[in-house]
């Protein structure tokens, strides 16, 4: 990971940070000029409003300036997460009624090209896809005993158009081989067939960051990912994240991730299990806590559940994997 894409994680994780409601984190003393050094290396950037800037021109603040200590003999800093400035909103396009999903009869290749095309065509979906980009359908196994659900593209998949081919990406075919499958095996497709917008973009497409789909975005693509699950009949659905848990089982069942997954739930009579989105356990690589590692493992274990539900044999080396 170059130096750029690390500023763009730290910056994900930040906000996600700031969401739950926290305002300040420790930071050590040797991070912080980590941190300085990396700032001072990376060339300036353009903003969306088309000004220069360069990324030490927001050094954070801390808080207090005297060492504290957090359990251990380190010196640490309080990091304040700063309130940031406005991002400029590019004009909400008003979205239509959920759409009516008819399909023809016959069998799955039929009914599914069907569906590719009226997702590939539908304006709702047109409309939101930056020039350039690429609406976004579900790929894989017609005939799958396990299905992943996503919540939304991000950069490589909205320039390839496929689902789960970035890093994120990369990471749920590990999962996948590491339960004795290959990613043509199952069916994986998304809640929404558009990344979401941040703010206006360049006159390139170029976005920084993604954004969950909101539940109005939502609600205009789930009848096709509700079409798609109908067409491949899974044994099996894996909610990944929670935007597609609350898109399935609805916004209002679950307060948090944690509170999902663990159990088995059902989606129009089908089994589905809940589990921690790909990009949510990159944030986790290279980390040595015990929650992160609890994180992994608790991830596998919902996929161990996943494979003895959908009828897959589980070796004693299976068993013992850790993410």
């Amino acid at each position: 990971m170059n130096t750029r894409e690390q500023l763009l994680a730290l910056h994900d994780e930040l906000r996600r940070l700031k969401a739950e409601g926290r305002r300040t984190i420790a930071v050590s003393e040797e991070a912080v000029q980590a941190l300085r050094d990396a700032l001072a290396d990376e060339p300036a950037l353009e903003t969306e409003g088309g000004a220069v800037s360069s990324p030490r021109d927001e050094e954070p603040r801390f808080s207090p300036p005297a060492p504290v200590s957090v359990g251990s003999s380190e010196p640490v800093r309080t990091f304040v997460l700063p309130t940031p400035a406005p991002t400029p909103v590019a004009a909400k396009p008003v979205l239509p009624p959920r759409p009516d999903v008819v399909l023809p009869e016959g069998d799955r290749p039929t009914r599914w090209n069907a569906l590719r095309d009226l997702v590939l065509n539908a304006p709702t979906c047109k409309q939101n896809v930056y020039p350039g980009k690429r609406i976004v359908f579900g790929v894989g196994n017609l005939d799958a005993s396990i299905m992943f659900v996503g919540e939304a593209p991000g950069a490589d998949e909205e320039d390839q158009g496929e689902p789960f081919v970035g890093r994120a990406g990369q990471l749920l075919n590990r999962m996948i081989k590491a339960m004795g499958l290959e990613r043509s095996q199952v069916y994986i497709g998304n809640i929404l067939n558009w990344r979401p917008a941040m703010g206006a973009r360049s006159s390139d497409g170029f976005q920084t960051g993604n954004r969950p789909p909101t539940q109005e975005e939502m609600a205009c693509c789930l009848p096709f990912i509700r079409a798609q699950i109908s067409i491949v009949q899974p044994k099996v659905i894996v909610a990944l994240g929670k935007t597609a848990v609350d898109g399935l089982l609805g916004p209002d069942r679950f307060r948090s991730m944690g509170a999902a997954r663990g159990s088995w739930h059902e989606y129009a009579g089908t089994p589905l299990r809940a589990t921690y989105h790909p990009s949510y356990l990159l944030r986790q690589e290279g980390l040595t806590t015990a929650s992160a590692k609890k994180i992994k493992r608790d991830a596998w274990e919902d996929l161990l559940a996943v494979m003895e539900r959908a009828g897959i044999s589980i070796s004693d080396k299976q068993r013992n994997y850790f993410l």
